[in-house]
């Protein structure tokens, strides 16, 4: 017996434009996990963003720094971890609302982020 074939997907309508392959939606308006991931859009940069610094120790035994209660948004996420990465010479990544950068740097990221205009805790 031969597989049935998949259904062919819409990816744009004239009404509404480009449609999200994945859930059906207009691209603009996707209902993806990935977009709701953010809780559904992004957050306003506050002029002086608070900060909360903490070690973490994974089940390897390494330690990652995480900045964590910063804004949920994406883009300023991502240049933020970039930027705290090349100063500390480390690898990292951004999360929902979080950097994380592999080892303790509390002490030079406390200052890097002050001299940014962070409010920082911990």
């Amino acid at each position: 017996m031969k597989a049935p074939e998949p259904r062919a997907r819409v990816v744009y309508e004239s009404g509404r434009g480009r449609i999200c392959p994945g859930c059906g939606w207009p691209a603009d308006d996707c209902r993806c996990s990935k977009n709701l991931a953010y809780g559904g859009g992004v957050e306003a940069v506050p002029e002086k963003p608070t900060a909360k610094l903490r070690v973490e120790s994974r089940a390897s035994g390494r330690h990652v720094t995480v900045v964590g209660g910063l804004p949920r948004n994406p883009e300023w996420l991502d240049a933020l971890c970039k930027e705290l990465k090349k100063a500390c010479g480390a690898g990292g990544s951004a999360t929902e609302d979080s950097v994380e950068i592999q080892g303790d740097h509390r002490e030079r990221l406390r200052e890097l982020l002050a001299r940014k205009g962070m409010t920082v805790k911990g």
